[in-house]
Formats: C-alpha cells, structure tokens, sequence
C-alpha cells in the first residue's frame, strides 16, 4: 500500500465516522407510553376508557 492509498483510506474513514456522528446527534429519544401510547385503552363496552391488560 503506497502513501497515497493511505491517505485516501484515513479520509474516506474520518468521512464516515463525521457522517455517523452527525446522523446519531439527529435521532430524537422519545418518551415512552406518552399520550397513552404504549397501553391499549378500551373504546367501547362497559370498560370504556379503562387500560386493557392484553390486546384483543
């Protein structure tokens, strides 16, 4: 490998890792069961509106 092959490979590394770190500080964590997200709430019936315990 010649110094210009290494080189090359540094900068198309040091470009990957730049463009990894920028796509990780763009993800957004979430809050988890915000807005009843994670719990099925019963719509209709004599449970309305209570948190079911398994999906039906």
């Amino acid at each position: 490998m010649n110094v210009f092959e290494f080189r090359n490979l540094l900068q198309t590394e040091d470009k990957k890792e730049r463009r990894m770190s920028f796509f990780r500080k763009l993800i957004r964590s979430v809050d988890v069961g915000a807005n009843g997200t994670q719990d099925y709430v019963v719509k209709n019936g004599p449970g309305k509106n209570k948190i079911a315990s398994t999906r039906q």
